[in-house]
């Protein structure tokens, strides 16, 4: 009697959640280093190494993708502003001061390039959800930053945390345009004069 032939051995297969975690890292790096519209689909296929038919059954549409990975930035820079402020202390004035630490953290990585939002914002249409999720992550921010201001006893909490997250964005900006981490040094400065002058306290 023949033997039955031996099987073909069959390619390690990537478990599902592990499948969307690889696509969504892969996704992380290229958005970010090269842009939401110059990372192609394909590439991220190819270098996240799932099947075409895997890719579209998490993601059915690049927008999904890029909302997933502004998603995801939103939980890494938020986390980092949070850390930042309490590493100051338990006083919101500090607090307000103290989280533009996460800022010359941010602009010493290598391959920096800025706010993932504010880059976002520029590639999408204003309406679309892209830009939506933009806007809400930064007045998510906003919001955060006001209640530190109402809690640090700011006559006008809603014009300091504007002030302030404008330095914010400003400071993000500028760390990748002038290439020079002392922009957060500045930025961290300037945050410092806005809330004593706020708070009537001396710098």
């Amino acid at each position: 009697m023949t033997p039955p032939a031996a099987a073909a051995p069959q390619a390690a297969r990537t478990p599902p959640g592990q499948a969307r975690d690889k696509i969504l890292a892969t996704a992380f790096r290229l958005f970010y280093a090269q842009g939401l519209r110059a990372a192609g689909i394909d590439t991220i296929i190819a270098e996240s190494g799932v099947a075409k038919a895997t890719f579209y059954k998490y993601f059915p549409a690049k927008d999904d993708l890029i909302l997933a990975y502004l998603e995801e930035v939103d939980g890494v820079w938020t986390g980092q502003l949070h850390a930042a402020a309490e590493a100051a202390g338990p006083d919101p004035a500090a607090q307000l001061v103290g989280l533009f630490d996460a800022l010359a953290s941010a602009c010493r990585r290598d391959g920096y390039r800025g706010c993932a939002f504010i880059n976002a914002a520029a590639e999408s249409a204003s309406g679309t959800r892209i830009h939506a999720r933009t806007v809400a992550h930064k007045e998510h921010i906003r919001a955060w930053i006001r209640n530190l201001a109402v809690q640090a006893g700011a006559p006008d909490p809603d014009q300091l945390a504007r002030s302030l997250t404008l330095v914010l964005d400003g400071g993000l900006a500028s760390g990748v345009l002038d290439a020079d981490p002392a922009a957060a040094t500045a930025a961290r400065h300037t945050a410092a004069q806005l809330v004593s002058a706020n708070l009537g306290r001396n710098p």
